[in-house]
């Protein structure tokens, strides 16, 4: 198996309008992103096919993962749902297959193995973990035996994710930073504008760039001209200076932060 190529990718939660992420993966396709994410609790994995679909991009060139929702994760729902998602996907496999939440049905000893079973029939290329601690994240590296390819979590300038990003190089598995710009409170962030304003750098191109630089893979939810305004980060060249600055930042609270979370218990 080719190793996973995840470049900076397109988010689509909260794309809830068919209409609205079928067009916008579409663009976002043919704007030059190859890395789509979606998810079953997301509803829109329809909508993200056609898009994939409608897009004058071979699907080989496309890096495309979805999530199995936490009610799922008992191993004939993990089985049983992931080919439901490809159907909705129109696709004939994902490149990579993520355990979205280590909640609800998540049981590592049998909820793992059935994502193994599901790499070897071919369903999923590569086999992905998120929102996880990092007992949790090795505990899974023990447990399966696929690598794990990719971690999501939330990841910003205001929430680093230091013990994660270190794991990551430890354990050999690429760190994918969801909500990148902090769900737009990035762009009320004083100091963090003001940084961008001194070299030179819109704030969501220098958050995404900061992600890039730092060896996590940023996942930004965008419409319309938003969506290659953050693929500008690809190519930015972000000063030391600038990357220095932002992890100087006071770290701050978890956007995303639900009672049953991994980290509250």
């Amino acid at each position: 198996m080719p190793p996973l190529e995840l470049p900076l990718g397109l988010g689509t939660s909260g794309l809830d309008d068919p209409a609205e992420c079928r067009d916008t993966v579409t663009a976002a396709l043919e704007a030059g992103y190859r890395h789509v994410d979606t998810a079953q609790m997301y509803d829109n994995e329809t909508a993200v096919g056609e898009g994939i679909a409608a897009a004058a991009v071979d699907r080989d060139e496309v890096t495309v993962a979805t999530k199995v929702h936490p009610d799922n994760l008992a191993p004939e729902d993990v089985r049983e749902t992931a080919r439901e998602s490809l159907d909705r996907l129109g696709l004939d496999r994902v490149d990579l297959l993520y355990v979205h939440w280590p909640t609800r049905a998540y049981d590592p000893s049998t909820t793992l193995p059935a994502f193994d079973a599901l790499r070897e029939a071919g369903v999923t290329d590569h086999v992905g973990v998120s929102n996880f601690t990092p007992e949790l994240v090795r505990e899974a590296d023990r447990i399966l035996d696929a690598p794990i390819a990719a971690h999501q979590v939330e990841c910003h300038p205001r929430f680093r994710q230091p013990a994660l990003r270190e794991l990551a190089a430890e354990l050999d598995h690429r760190l994918v930073g969801y909500s990148p710009l902090a769900r737009g409170d990035l762009f009320g962030d004083d100091e963090l504008t003001a940084i961008a304003d001194r070299h030179g750098l819109s704030p969501a191109v220098l958050a995404l760039g900061w992600a890039l630089a730092r060896d996590v893979t940023p996942i930004p939810k965008a419409t319309g001209d938003h969506v290659t305004e953050n693929l500008r980060a690809v190519d930015a060249e972000v000063p030391d200076a600038a990357l220095d600055a932002v992890d100087a930042l006071e770290p701050g609270e978890r956007r995303i932060d639900p009672d049953d979370a991994a980290w509250n218990r």
